[in-house]
């Protein structure tokens, strides 16, 4: 029997109610904390993916397995590099391992909760051509045709900001390589936009 809108909302709000103080509080400060992390985790798990509804796919587990450990999280840390993590790790055990199983994530309890956040966000369908935006095509599919050891900590440390103890965390490497990543990858897309470079007037002359 199909449940109507007006009943639905009932049946949330009813849910709603049977939560705990310290589920509702939990709740409260994962919204603070995780909810404006969405577009960017979004953004890093197309450059992963490579495919919008991985992507979707991708950012939903990692909201979900971050609230079901929200407990481990340590209060006043970086909580975008917490999320960050969590994204690559889901995305090496479902996409590189196929080792997921989704019966282990207690969808269940939270997936209004989840469903909540996303809706609250602006449509990730738009995201890409806004992140696409910020860059020329070229300068785009050039950091795309890099090796991806070196476009993700180009990724992480010039678009995203994070600082290389947080990107070696994120990668599993020592600080050294992570920099020696980035003075390569550097180096390889210094390369390929030369020409790009001279053609808006750039001097490449150093």
């Amino acid at each position: 029997m199909t449940t109507s809108p007006s009943q639905h909302k009932k049946n949330s709000a009813q849910k709603q109610t049977a939560l705990t103080a310290q589920e509702q509080q939990k709740q409260q400060e994962f919204q603070e904390e995780a909810l404006k992390h969405i577009n960017a985790l979004y953004n890093y798990a197309l450059h992963l993916t490579m495919n919008p509804d991985d992507a979707h796919d991708l950012v939903q587990e990692t909201y979900l397995k971050a609230y079901r450990f929200f407990d481990s999280f340590e209060k006043g840390t970086n909580c975008k590099a917490w999320l960050f993590k969590i994204l690559k790790n889901n995305y090496i055990n479902k996409f590189r391992k196929n080792a997921r199983e989704p019966g282990k994530v207690d969808y269940d309890l939270i997936k209004d909760f989840y469903h909540s956040i996303k809706d609250s966000q602006s449509d990730h369908g738009q995201d890409d051509v806004f992140f696409r935006s910020l860059m020329h095509d070229e300068v785009y599919q050039a950091l795309n045709s890099l090796p991806e050891e070196f476009k993700e900590v180009i990724q992480l440390c010039d678009i995203e900001g994070f600082t290389y103890e947080e990107i070696a965390n994120m990668v599993e490497s020592p600080i050294g390589t992570v920099r020696s990543r980035l003075y390569r990858g550097r180096k390889l897309l210094r390369n390929k936009l030369n020409d790009f470079a001279k053609k808006h007037g750039y001097n490449t002359d150093d």
